[in-house]
């Protein structure tokens, strides 16, 4: 009901924060009530399957107050005055930047920075998303190897110019994945909380039948 009232734009008597309020302090109440409703007595049976389900519903609601409650000020301010389109047009523009600077060094160093370019620096999988670590990154390899030769004495303009030009595009990279990381932690328990709220309704539904049925 809290999902179709989102939606709902009409005006009533209960505002939407009302409706959110309600919805959490009565699922928060199941905790208790529930618990005592059962008498302590589980086993393998859908009765505790509901309450199982249940649980998991609350669990994931509560990681959802907390998620919206501290999250989007994170977001915020680590998006600074940008969309995330903004931030992904600054990342293109360091890579033309990149490519440019490139052409003069050998086919070693080219190679890293053609690597760097090529690969797709937010492919990583839901894990890589939600923690934030890009264990392959191939700009991050990029960058560590200019930065060697650098501190090895190789005083090339073109490799110092394609160091810094690395280094920029790292940490933009790091600034727009913890962007998408927050907007994944936003969502993800969405991903557990609905559907596992449908399949307590289904157990519920199985538990309620079966007692009037038996008992």
């Amino acid at each position: 009901l809290l999902g179709m009232r989102k939606r709902n734009m009409s005006r009533g008597a209960w505002s939407l924060k009302a409706w959110t309020s309600a919805h959490v302090y009565l699922g928060l109440s199941l905790v208790v009530i529930a618990t005592l409703h059962t008498g302590f007595q589980f086993g393998w049976n859908v009765h505790t399957l509901a309450y199982a389900l249940m649980m998991l519903v609350i669990a994931s609601g509560v990681f959802g107050i907390s998620a919206y409650a501290t999250l989007p000020q994170a977001l915020s301010a680590n998006r600074g005055e940008l969309t995330q389109g903004q931030m992904l047009d600054a990342l293109r523009a360091l890579d033309r930047q990149l490519h440019e600077a490139a052409q003069p060094l050998d086919r070693h160093y080219a190679d890293l920075v053609l690597a760097a370019l090529e690969q797709d620096p937010f492919d990583g999988g839901l894990r890589a998303r939600l923690s934030g670590r890009y264990r392959h990154c191939a700009t991050r390899a990029a960058a560590d190897a200019f930065t060697r030769a650098s501190m090895a004495g190789a005083r090339d303009p073109a490799i110092e110019r394609v160091e810094s030009l690395l280094q920029r595009r790292l940490s933009q990279l790091d600034r727009v994945r913890r962007h998408l990381r927050i907007r994944a932690l936003l969502e993800v328990w969405l991903y557990v909380h609905v559907p596992a709220t449908f399949a307590l309704l289904a157990a519920l539904t199985a538990h309620i039948v079966s007692v009037f049925y038996y008992w």
